[in-house]
């Protein structure tokens, strides 16, 4: 069963140049109890998948078509105080500055509390529960910690506060929106197995969103890999890194410093940019900057699927 399913999700934004296409005919699923990982470079369209399905799109943006189901329910009919409903509850979300996530003139006991205010239980009874979801997340001296405020943790310790607040509903959907980006490489690996340890217990899904492949590789289950505002492969964690089928994820796993054999002084890099979406051409998204390009990349490729595994590229047609 999958607790979210995105069907040909079309988003677009009215700018002064022109209409902005930000998403086009994006599809993928989270199944229960999975983690799912979305990888792509700055300006893929994560923020605006994440914001799509949170119902957080900003006035000028707008669903065009495509729907977005949670656990069964179109959340692209929902109005906003349905949405409210959900957010918190059913589904939560650990962004990825946590001092942007935690009021800082609130102690973070209130914070916590505030979470709770659809909960019948006392208030002793909701302290009690927070203080037990900061021992989950790794927090010493909780009870006292409850009393400070987000300025006097370290990044780490706010990053974990942050993460036992958006599961202290143990909710279906946990959606982390690049949670280990500002940590250093020793509190990364300390939040991916926090992560992994929560998901357990709660035994809910994670749409994990981040542009490290490391992180991708040793956190999620599945891997969904966005370009320019489209999906062009998905599969198992272990198919898109030991067997990528499109030449976007063949050029992106050679980017990645971690797999350098060697130590050099530059960097492999994807040469160009990513291209101007209000000016949409025919064919291929990636052509521009491939570098199997033929004749046929000018018109739409298919998506072809191979042993659960698919991708968007002509050269899979045999």
């Amino acid at each position: 069963m999958n607790i979210l399913e995105i069907q040909n999700l079309n988003v677009t934004f009215d700018t002064e140049d022109g209409q902005l296409r930000a998403l086009r005919d994006v599809s993928f699923n989270v199944p229960e109890h999975r983690i799912v990982g979305i990888v792509g470079e700055s300006g893929c369209g994560k923020s605006t998948l994440i914001n799509s399905i949170l119902g957080l799109l900003a006035d000028n943006g707008q669903v065009e078509k495509g729907k977005i189901l949670f656990e069964g329910q179109n959340l692209t009919e929902l109005n906003s105080s349905q949405l409210r409903e959900l957010r918190g509850v059913r589904i939560s979300t650990v962004f990825q500055d946590p001092m942007g996530a935690l009021n800082p003139v609130i102690s973070v006991g209130t914070q916590m509390l505030h979470i709770q205010y659809r909960s019948s239980l006392s208030k002793s009874e909701k302290l009690d529960n927070a203080a037990e979801m900061l021992r989950r997340v790794r927090i010493p001296d909780r009870e006292s910690a409850l009393t400070r405020y987000p300025h006097e943790f370290s990044g780490g310790m706010k990053q974990r506060i942050a993460i036992a607040m958006a599961m202290m509903m143990e909710p279906a959907l946990l959606i982390a929106d690049e949670p280990t980006t500002a940590l250093d490489a020793t509190l990364e690996v300390a939040t991916i197995e926090l992560l992994q340890d929560l998901q357990q217990q709660i035994g809910c899904s994670v749409l994990f969103i981040s542009h490290h492949l490391g992180v991708i590789a040793e956190l999620c289950d599945d891997v969904v890999v966005m370009y320019a505002g489209e999906v062009v492969e998905r599969g198992t964690t272990r198919q898109i890194f030991y067997r990528p089928m499109h030449p976007y994820t063949e050029r992106l796993l050679q980017c990645d410093p971690a797999g350098q054999s060697e130590r050099t002084r530059h960097l492999p890099t994807i040469p160009g940019e990513i291209p101007d979406l209000r000016l949409r051409t025919p064919g291929c998204i990636f052509a521009a900057r491939c570098h199997c390009r033929e004749d046929i990349c000018d018109s739409t490729p298919p998506e072809v699927e191979i042993e659960g595994q698919s991708a968007r590229c002509h050269r899979l047609v045999a």
